[in-house]
């Protein structure tokens, strides 16, 4: 389902809501799924978002797998809530990234 209108914020916590522990999608991927076209839109949610816990914002990466976010979440936070759910972290991108990205424009039809 893709959304014309103007996405707001709740637009895209609901999508990064049903990324599947594990799994992790690009700020690009929620865009084009919503109709926007903005990934710094979804950046900026991401970066309000940390002091609400349903939101797994460290789900979201740039298109290369690559914590971009991390600044947000202090320290190493990012790297190891990822680690805790499997995935494994280099150099601050994820390893396998392909095998663990998640495509709300496929899995959401």
């Amino acid at each position: 389902m893709i959304k014309t209108k103007e996405n707001s914020f709740d637009d895209i916590y609901e999508v990064v809501r049903l990324i599947p522990h594990g799994r992790v999608t690009s700020y690009g991927a929620i865009a084009h799924y919503l109709g926007t076209g903005g990934a710094r839109m979804v950046g900026w949610a991401m970066n309000a978002c940390h002091t609400m816990p349903d939101v797994p914002a460290h789900r979201v990466v740039n298109r290369k797998g690559v914590l971009t976010g991390k600044n947000h979440f202090g320290g190493n936070r990012m790297q190891e809530l990822l680690e805790g759910e499997g995935l494994k972290v280099e150099n601050d991108q994820i390893i396998d990234f392909q095998k663990h990205y998640w495509n709300p424009s496929e899995e959401l039809l």
